[in-house]
């Protein structure tokens, strides 16, 4: 059926990099799927989260916020505030039918399924991780169970989970089986996978495809040790190693494989909205939620760090007809701008609170594609909990312009600034340097401001004058 208003494919992989698309400059991977979409559509090759962790981010993204104004700023947490509506809300509300398939992660998954909130959803297929540790509504693991197969086996075996029970083909299975329903409304489908997220086990018969000794290995110097001591006060999963310490190359092949085979499932669903011609009025996204340190600077999985690989994601918009094809766009750009189009994609008018700013102008070809923020932020805030080990106390910013990036680790005394123009990998900390003092100082003034009035919450509605 074609509407008025597009339904919206939303596609979102979890903790991928932005570097991991072919199209887009990385010749070691195998992404022909999404090479084509960014053929197709627009890439936005600077995309930047709001959080390097999974529930913050997806908080901020979902609607349209920063993590520290939804009060949603660490993983782990037991609520969901009611407010702000999702977009997902605001999109049932405006008439759009919402399928959920795949991972949430607003809240915990922690001993329970995640709660639902107030989602607009009214299609909800779950899976929070490819295991099988909750007893009732982990929709993936009784797909598995349905179709002869034990997770727990399967994931410690040598040849791993395999294509036919992966939690990527549930994903597909359930996405097809929300498009080819009957409706008379616009739709809209997240479908959030778990892939590439550790651990890095890929099916055997993808693994085979990658050559581990070809593989380039992360952006590592011996420096790369010294800064991260410094740092060790600053929450992270691990330690710095070195790349052969770390097996750097093959944990690459491994996540490479896990992408290929994401490249493959994707393909599952484009095709059926050709086959029940949907395509031409269908907004499709691809995108994560946040990257992979990938054995950068020593560094593996996420924490409290700003490096590219870990905040830089993909950012891919399709839409046949519609949308400028080809363009690969290096704005600056936050994904609750992700956000604002979608809001504007479905003909809302966007709330108050909402903080992105919409992409369509550059989608469309109204602007130039070149500029559309002259900042994006970053947050990583995890206060110490008393009923809680769990809780790190570390509170940091991420402030990054065209040129510079400013990461400070609040109440350590630490933090880094870097030349990106001419330390694109981020190797040469220049937070000490004579040279530097007066850009440091101006970014940190910049931050400030920026975190003030983009962040706080200044209360209730005011009713009286003074």
């Amino acid at each position: 059926m074609t509407t008025s208003r597009p339904n919206i494919l939303w596609y979102c992989t979890d903790q991928q990099r932005f570097d991991t698309i072919g199209a887009l400059g990385n010749p070691h991977v195998h992404t022909p799927v999404v090479d084509q979409l960014v053929a197709d559509g627009v890439a936005f090759t600077h995309a930047y989260c709001q959080s390097p962790i999974c529930t913050p981010s997806r908080a901020s993204f979902m609607t349209g916020m920063y993590p520290t104004k939804v009060h949603n700023t660490r993983n782990g947490n037991v609520t969901f505030p009611d407010y702000p509506p999702l977009i997902s809300k605001l999109l049932a509300d405006a008439g759009y039918e919402c399928g959920l398939v795949g991972k949430f992660h607003l809240q915990s998954s922690g001993h329970r399924t995640e709660p639902r909130c107030d989602d607009g959803y009214s299609y909800w297929k779950f899976s929070h991780a490819p295991r099988d540790d909750w007893k009732t509504g982990h929709d993936y693991a009784d797909w598995v169970k349905a179709n002869g197969g034990n997770l727990d086996e399967l994931r410690n075996s040598e040849d791993r989970v395999p294509t036919e029970l992966h939690q990527t083909t549930w994903a597909s299975e359930r996405s097809i089986e929300f498009i080819q329903q009957s409706r008379d409304c616009p739709w809209m489908l997240s479908v959030n996978i778990y892939d590439p997220h550790p651990p890095f086990i890929p099916p055997k018969s993808y693994l085979d495809k990658f050559d581990i000794e070809s593989m380039p290995g992360p952006y590592f110097q011996e420096s790369d040790l010294a800064q991260q001591a410094k740092l060790s006060s600053v929450d992270f999963q691990g330690t710095a190693e070195t790349p052969e310490q770390r097996n750097a190359k093959e944990i690459q092949a491994k996540y490479y494989a896990m992408i290929a085979q994401i490249d493959d499932q994707f393909a599952r669903i484009l095709n059926v909205l050709d086959e029940t011609g949907q395509r031409d009025n269908t907004v499709i996204i691809f995108t994560s939620d946040h990257g992979e340190s990938l054995g950068d600077h020593g560094l593996l999985q996420k924490g409290c760090r700003f490096y590219e690989g870990l905040i830089r994601v993909p950012l891919i918009f399709s839409w046949p007809g519609h949308f400028q094809t080809d363009v690969q766009s290096p704005a600056l750009v936050e994904l609750i701008d992700k956000t604002a189009t979608i809001a504007d994609l479905a003909g809302i008018e966007q709330p108050e609170h909402m903080q992105g700013k919409s992409l369509l102008p550059i989608l469309k070809g109204q602007v130039s594609p070149d500029e559309h923020r002259p900042f994006v932020r970053c947050e990583y805030f995890d206060a110490l909990d008393p009923e809680f080990t769990g809780g790190s106390g570390t509170f940091a910013t991420m402030h990054r312009t065209r040129k510079y990036k400013l990461s400070i680790y609040h109440g350590h005394q630490l933090g880094e600034l870097y030349d990106l123009e001419n330390d694109p990998w981020e190797f040469n900390n220049l937070w000490d340097s004579p040279n530097h003092q007066a850009i440091k100082n101006q970014l940190i003034y910049e931050s400030f401001d920026a975190h003030v009035l983009l962040t706080t919450d200044v209360g209730s509605e005011r009713i009286a004058p003074m």
